[in-house]
């Protein structure tokens, strides 16, 4: 009987438990994307494509407004300048300066790869959102770069306008900086691998500067965007992000 009584506690004690871990890693990634984005977002930035025998650097500005709009402006090189790539929910646009073209991207394109780099149309606009179109599960605690570390796996929801069958995320325990993610395809191989590193303060917010993507199917191959300066919260208003403010934003 005290064996049946010790099991039954045990059952009761796991159910009551798993909901619990299941909602601690949402909230977890929650509040990862919260410190990244804010209510609103603008910042410069550079990316820098990394080949075995040659690299360049592409400068741009970015604002973003929560999960649902977002726009891109690149400043450099002078044959690229003035490119610009807008979401408005379910919606992506390209504009070309160099030809005077707007394009409406397909969702077939989000895993085309970005400007030539090792992201894609889908890491940079972000089609999808970490929080909503995926389950998140507690998968360990491990250490990244000094950090103490939560290992979250996510998997996409049913029908999620996503482009990997995995994700697994190591976020910092005390900050919930995004330090570490690794993306899978759907055979369960490990396409990417993406690292957060050299910390900064910015707007009173320590966030990874340093962005690494590296296939790991390239040898020689990576793409590293850096953060020179991010302003949270400045109250970009809805109408900032229309077709027409993409072909004149400066």
């Amino acid at each position: 009987m005290c064996h049946l009584r010790k099991g039954i506690l045990i059952i009761l004690l796991m159910a009551f438990y798993m909901p619990t871990f299941a909602q601690n890693a949402t909230e977890i990634i929650r509040k990862m994307d919260e410190k990244m984005r804010g209510e609103s977002l603008e910042a410069e930035m550079s990316m820098t494509i990394v080949r075995p025998n040659w690299q360049r650097t592409v400068s741009m500005k970015s604002w973003s407004r929560g999960n649902e709009y977002s726009l891109i402006l690149i400043t450099a090189p002078a044959r690229d300048e003035g490119t610009a790539f807008l979401k408005r929910g379910n919606e992506i646009w390209n504009w070309v300066p160099s030809v005077g073209r707007t394009i409406k991207m397909p969702p077939s394109m989000m895993m085309q790869s970005w400007m030539g780099s090792d992201f894609t149309n889908d890491d940079l606009v972000r089609e999808s959102s970490v929080v909503t179109d995926y389950d998140h599960k507690l998968a360990g605690e491990e250490t990244v770069s000094g950090y103490e570390c939560y290992k979250i796996e996510m998997t996409p929801k049913p029908d999620a306008p996503v482009v990997w069958d995995r994700v697994d995320v190591w976020v910092s325990k005390e900050e919930y900086l995004e330090l570490k993610i690794e993306f899978y395809d759907e055979f369960g191989d490990l396409i990417n691998i993406m690292n957060g590193m050299n910390v900064k303060e910015f707007d009173g917010r320590k966030i990874p500067s340093r962005m690494e993507m590296i296939p790991q199917d390239k040898e020689g191959h990576k793409t590293i965007i850096e953060y020179e300066s991010m302003e949270f919260n400045e109250g970009i208003p809805e109408s900032f992000f229309s077709v027409q403010n993409m072909r004149r934003v400066q």
